[in-house]
């Protein structure tokens, strides 16, 4: 749901333009933090960081569960990632 909502909600970037244009070569890189508090700190360094993104939260429970950044360069956005592994 995080993914649909980010480029749903930055549809008009040209990034989320070119990225929907790749078709069945488009690439998604999905990571996994270890808590919820890893979760909604990447959310305060995306912010200061001027990173477009979604964070998921799950209702009723008011649970934030994901978040899903809009398409982006790689090359802007690793490093704010480094702390975060690929998802198993």
């Amino acid at each position: 749901h995080a993914a649909l909502a980010a480029v749903h909600a930055y549809r008009d970037h040209p990034d989320t333009g070119a990225y929907l244009e790749q078709g069945g070569a488009m690439r998604t890189v999905v990571l996994e933090a270890k808590d919820e508090v890893s979760l909604l700190d990447l959310v305060q360094i995306l912010r200061q960081n001027s990173i477009e993104h979604c964070l998921w939260t799950e209702h009723p429970e008011g649970i934030p569960t994901c978040l899903a950044l809009r398409p982006y360069p790689k090359d802007q956005v690793q490093r704010l990632l480094r702390n975060f592994r690929l998802l198993q």
